[in-house]
């Protein structure tokens, strides 16, 4: 079936910046929808932002929009996730995710990546 594979995950000091990035492992990222996960310790997962490659729709989580773009090549392969002005709040765990539909549970997506880590602290 493929493998995600997260990278770009470091410590920085808030109000820094940050690229990650997506790739399928040895293929090109294949569904019609990407997105881009995170879950800090002891919180629920949440959804960063999803992009429907079909019309390029891109839906973001209000906490982040205008400061998280996410992008991708033409070729869906990689994903870029650019974030600014990192919060403490927002070390977590980041993944990426393909599914076929941008289905609301993303618990039901097609294909996850195994995380990369980003520390936001002094």
């Amino acid at each position: 079936q493929g493998q995600l594979v997260e990278s770009g995950g470091d410590s920085v000091q808030p109000g820094g910046s940050l690229t990650l990035s997506c790739a399928g492992s040895g293929y090109d990222l294949k569904f019609n929808c990407l997105g881009w996960f995170r879950q800090a310790p002891g919180k629920d997962r949440e959804k960063i932002a999803s992009l429907y490659t079909v019309t390029g729709a891109i839906v973001y989580t209000a906490s982040v929009e205008d400061r998280i773009p996410i992008s991708y090549a033409m070729a869906k392969n990689p994903m870029y996730l650019q974030m600014y002005n990192l919060t403490p709040e927002e070390r977590a765990m980041y993944y990426c995710a393909e599914d076929r539909a941008c289905r609301a549970d993303d618990r039901n997506w097609d294909l996850w990546g195994q995380g990369t880590q980003v520390t936001v602290s002094a």
